[in-house]
């Protein structure tokens, strides 16, 4: 790829890719969430046949991580098909790869790490 210096815009080839990236990466948190509620909808329906008292139970706290576990898992995936949805918006308006903080460009070697982010090293090491 053609390298681009560090006020220009991405070049045709570069946005193409970087498209890709972020339409692959959307693809695979659709089916990760797609199977973690098809678990969810397992524990749940497995759940309604026995006692549904989680805490005398002896079963039930197990029960009760493993739905908390999911929930937590999509509740990840949720926020970052959000975060990819915002990716590809501003890969539309010509605002990706710049950094929400300071405004400099993202390193394009970040970018094909972390399709999704929004912002440069320098600031996220500084915002921790």
């Amino acid at each position: 790829m053609a390298e681009r210096s560090q006020d220009a815009a991405f070049s045709s080839s570069e946005r193409a890719a970087m498209r890709d990236l972020l339409a692959a990466d959307r693809e695979r948190t659709m089916s990760r969430v797609a199977s973690l509620t098809r678990d969810w909808n397992d524990i749940v329906e497995s759940s309604a046949l026995v006692a549904t008292d989680d805490e005398h139970d002896p079963e039930g706290s197990s029960t009760a991580f493993e739905r908390a576990h999911i929930q937590s898992l999509l509740d990840q995936a949720a926020t970052h098909l959000t975060d990819l949805d915002q990716a590809l918006e501003r890969l539309r308006d010509g605002t990706y790869g710049r950094c929400e903080v300071c405004g400099r460009p993202i390193a394009l070697e970040g970018l094909k790490a972390r399709p999704a982010a929004t912002t440069c090293i320098a600031c996220a090491g500084t915002s921790r």
